[in-house]
């Protein structure tokens, strides 16, 4: 039987993560393996490297020949690259507590920053409440004005009314006048018809 170190892809779609094994080569990729070795998740930034290096070293002792995949993934982890020694011991829960610790300070930082954010919109919307409200006492006066100049007009205009309307009445005055004084006259010529 010839053991290969190989990959097991799981996840979702488009949402992998990877086993790492010891497998029998004729066996499917997903299918029946000898022993897990760690793990290997590459989306989150940087990449998640979990290995059993005890293990790993004892299946290269025994011949297995790791996949390309694999090979780089064991170099990555002697490197010291990204990766959690699985054999030693407490390394798997003091990497956990690590990212942990790092998840909830970016938090920390981003619930700050959004505050500063908020902070700062409020602050500039207040200097854009007292610019307008400069701007609006501005209009303000300019409308005072206007509505002066427009009364003003409004006066003049009625005082124009005014006149024309005494000079409309003097007019009617006067043909009233007329009229009565040719009743008037028609009851004179009337009143020396009923004396013949």
């Amino acid at each position: 039987m010839s053991v290969r170190l190989r990959l097991q892809r799981h996840g979702a779609s488009k949402d992998p993560y990877f086993r790492v094994v010891a497998a029998d080569k004729r066996k499917a990729r997903n299918g029946r393996f000898i022993e897990m070795l760690g793990t290997y998740n590459p989306v989150p930034e940087p990449e998640e490297i979990r290995l059993d290096r005890q293990r790993i070293d004892y299946w290269l002792d025994q011949g297995a020949q790791p996949s390309d995949t694999v090979r780089s993934l064991i170099r990555k982890l002697k490197s010291g690259e990204n990766g959690i020694d699985l054999s030693e011991e407490g390394a798997d829960a003091e990497a956990r507590a690590a990212k942990a610790a790092a998840r909830k300070k970016a938090k920390k930082e981003a619930r700050q920053a959004a505050l500063e954010a908020a902070k700062d919109a409020e602050e500039e919307a207040s200097d854009d409440d007292d610019d307008e409200s400069s701007d609006d006492d501005a209009d303000a006066s300019d409308a005072d004005d206007s509505d002066e100049d427009a009364s003003q007009e409004s006066a003049d205009d009625s005082d124009d009314d005014e006149e024309s309307q005494d000079s409309s009445d003097d007019s009617d005055d006067d043909s009233q006048e007329e009229a009565s004084d040719e009743d008037s006259d028609d009851s004179d010529d009337d009143s020396d018809e009923d004396d013949k």
